[in-house]
């Protein structure tokens, strides 16, 4: 990567972006400490609300300004809360000398109070936000097919909102970002299928969308106003990551002008506790949302979450039982097989079908063995050369690139992904799984490795400019080895390590059994020995002395042939 640009990007992912220190111009932010209800924080503009300066209501408590009722209110949303918990709604009334009809959230954040204050026009009759969104969720729920459902949703936050552009934006393995349904004026260019680098929604941005579901900027034009005083009591700048009201990132604000866009909103879609994507809303005027209709689509990005997350859930059970079955049919197998580890070579087929692959391999005695789509023997060297120099441990070891053990895409042969379980180590034998390429037409919002303008001296001084579809043909690379493919493989892992050390263990009894053998027949041969010297010596006996030596002598005989698993002279027929 081009030694600027990284840097570039570094800066970008360091920004602090939850301390900006501002709020937007739509509202007014009141902090306050408990029990006693003081102000610790106000927004600079807070005098057009209450008619009080910021200097008269610093160190003052709420009660001042604000009525019992409100307060109470207030008081009530913050025990229903958790410290942390994003903003709830909780009340709408009126305050100031001008009466001004506001709508009230509140959540609790480092020992403080937040109250976020948004003025609303009198006229503002707006339905119930649960029966707005149930009645969107009706309109999505039966769809079964995840492309119409995520187009549905699209259309039912348009309609819900009025942007002029929704998206529904779901982030790849590798961070970027793909548009899966779009619903536009039909005067705007489609971005439906293009794809957005990384770089577009930096870490620290993913991580407040997950702390703040739903995110509004009614007028990207907007001067930030301060917070009043800027730290708090222990010196440090105030953390706004759950804020609604926060001022963006500055670096934001130009990428959304650089897109001919004025107002946004975006809804996050989280499963599985991480951020799956989002309902991108885009409008080239400025537009106000108010907050009523911010929790009707709070409350619906709640249910795509959950059915996004339970459709995940379903296809990782699936693929669960699946695994089991072909494992408890392996073990099976393998238990009747009379050197399990040979047995393996056999059963090549059935493992093909325990996770989602392409083929496997096997690697045994310096001998290549493979099912399904999988290189050839030649490719042996450059996989195990890879092992060696990938393998930091006794678990798996896997790569979604051709190029990491073929050293190129042409020398892979249609294939990419790799996923090796060591079965064992001091032998160098190991199971593969291989996956092919995905040779995929991607479509660039823009190119990907030009994600900022930045000068000669590798300052970034803005966003990108241009969004342009670029073309780009994507080779020798796979789909990615998911947590579950990590999971399954795991659970195979140690079926097929406890049928490796099974095996080890009955030839390590094996050998001990022939070890006390040889002793046993050692020992017997020194006592005929020894009794052949003594009989030397016996010249005047009895007749029934005689037969009991025979006798003696025919047993030492049995016991010595049944060692060696013949039968006896003596007692043959």
């Amino acid at each position: 990567m081009n030694p600027a640009l990284q840097r570039a990007l570094q800066e970008c992912a360091n920004e602090p972006i939850h301390l900006s220190g501002a709020i937007q111009p739509h509202g007014y932010l009141i902090t306050c400490q408990l029990p006693d209800w003081t102000i610790r924080h106000v927004s600079a503009n807070v005098e057009a609300l209450t008619g009080a300066t910021p200097e008269e209501m610093l160190r003052h408590s709420l009660r001042e300004f604000l009525t019992d009722d409100l307060i109470q209110a207030i008081a009530e949303t913050i025990g229903f809360g958790e410290p942390g918990a994003p903003p709830q709604r909780a009340a709408v009334g009126n305050i100031g000398p001008m009466a001004n009809l506001c709508d009230i959230s509140v959540h609790v954040a480092d020992g403080l109070v937040h109250i976020e204050i948004e003025p609303q026009p009198r006229s503002a009759g707006e339905r119930s936000p649960t029966v707005v969104a149930q009645t969107m969720i009706a309109r999505v729920a039966a769809s079964e097919d995840i492309d119409d459902f995520n187009q549905r949703v699209a259309e039912q936050v348009r309609l819900l909102t009025g942007y002029d552009r929704v998206m529904v934006y779901r982030f790849r393995h590798d961070d970027s970002g793909e548009v899966v349904a779009e619903s536009r004026d039909s005067a705007l260019p489609a971005y439906m299928g293009l794809r957005y680098p990384a770089s577009d929604i930096p870490v620290q941005a993913r991580s407040l969308y997950l702390r703040n579901r739903i995110r509004v900027i009614p007028d990207a034009t907007y001067v930030p106003v301060p917070i009043l005083p800027d730290r708090d009591s222990r010196g440090a700048p105030l953390d706004l990551g759950q804020m609604a009201l926060r001022s963006v990132s500055p670096v934001h604000l130009e990428y959304l002008a650089n897109m001919r866009v004025v107002a946004s909103m975006s809804i996050s879609i989280i499963s599985g506790g991480r951020l799956w994507g989002l309902i991108a809303c885009h409008h080239r005027t400025a537009r106000r949302v108010p907050p009523g209709v911010r929790a009707a689509a709070d409350l619906f990005g709640l249910f795509v979450s959950m059915r996004v997350a339970s459709r995940e859930q379903q296809h990782a059970i699936a693929l669960e039982e699946n695994a089991r079955s072909v494992r408890d049919t392996l073990a099976l197998r393998l238990d009747n097989a009379a050197d399990p580890r040979l047995a393996m070579q056999g059963e090549l087929d059935l493992l093909n079908r325990a996770i989602d692959c392409d083929g496997v391999g096997l690697v045994q005695g310096g001998h290549w063995y493979s099912a399904g789509r999988a290189p050839d023997e030649t490719q042996l060297p450059g996989l195990l050369d890879w092992l060696q120099r990938s393998n930091t441990g006794t678990g798996a070891v896997s790569t979604e690139r051709a190029v990491d053990w073929a050293g190129n895409v042409e020398a892979a042969d249609g294939l990419a992904g790799v996923l090796a379980l060591p079965l064992d180590l001091a032998k160098n034998e190991w199971v593969f799984f291989f996956r092919c390429e995905e040779v995929e037409e991607v479509r660039w919002a823009g190119r990907p490795d030009e994600p900022f303008l930045v000068n000669e001296d590798g300052e970034k001084i803005g966003p990108r400019a241009s969004f342009s579809a670029w073309h780009e043909t994507v080779r020798g690379t796979s789909a990615p080895w998911s947590d579950g493919d990590r999971r399954i493989v795991g659970r195979l892992h140690m079926m097929l390590r406890e049928r490796y050390r099974r095996r080890a263990v009955h030839a390590e009894v094996g050998d001990m059994q022939a070890h006390r053998v040889r002793l046993d027949v050692r020992d017997q041969r020194a006592r005929l020995l020894q009794l052949s010297e003594l009989l030397e010596g016996l010249v005047h006996v009895s007749p029934q002395e005689s037969a009991q030596l025979s006798e003696r002598i025919n047993k030492l005989e049995s016991d010595l042939q049944s060692l060696i698993g013949t039968p006896s002279v003596a007692n043959a027929d």
